[in-house]
């Protein structure tokens, strides 16, 4: 759900989960990882700030 989530967003934004985790500061593969386990909150919020988004809205089940 969270990937999903996130996944969603970059792409209506324009930007590649790779393009994400760099400008987030996180390594390559991270976000990808979170399929199959949950990220630190700080991990999040970085994706949030560069998404422009609450941490929130990528936890919710559906992306509006």
């Amino acid at each position: 759900m969270i990937y999903k989530n996130i996944k969603e967003r970059a792409d209506k934004k324009g930007i590649s989960i790779s393009a994400l985790e760099k400008k987030a500061g996180l390594g390559n593969g991270v976000i990808g990882g979170w399929k199959s386990s949950s990220p630190t909150i700080g991990k999040l919020q970085a994706v949030a700030d560069v998404l422009g988004c609450k941490v929130e809205q990528l936890l919710k089940d559906q992306v509006k």
